[in-house]
């Protein structure tokens, strides 16, 4: 290809691709697998945008601006702001025993 060619990407924003609960929630879980608290973090605020990031700020009482800047990929919400996020996505976090 030649360097004079001026290649067009574009951004791809897995939010488009969570239309269904069960997409969501295999891609949480994914998340969720991955035991990284910061990719958990942004992968919830991927779920967020997908279901609608002013119907969930309405629904916990946060600003638009707090749920983005809290759930972008270099966000750290606290566990309330994550709690809230996820009871308005009808979330549950759980905890489970390995015995």
């Amino acid at each position: 290809m030649s360097r004079t060619r001026a290649q067009k990407l574009t951004a791809y924003d897995p939010a488009e691709d969570l239309n269904s609960d069960e997409a969501i929630a295999v891609f949480m879980e994914e998340a969720f697998k991955t035991e990284d608290v910061g990719y958990i973090a942004h992968a919830l605020g991927v779920v967020a945008r997908a279901k609608g990031m002013a119907q969930i700020a309405k629904e916990t009482g946060l600003s638009r601006e707090q749920l983005y800047r809290s759930f972008s990929e270099n966000g750290n919400p606290t566990l309330k702001t994550t709690i809230a996020v996820m009871k308005a996505l009808r979330m549950e976090l759980t905890a489970k025993a390995h015995v």
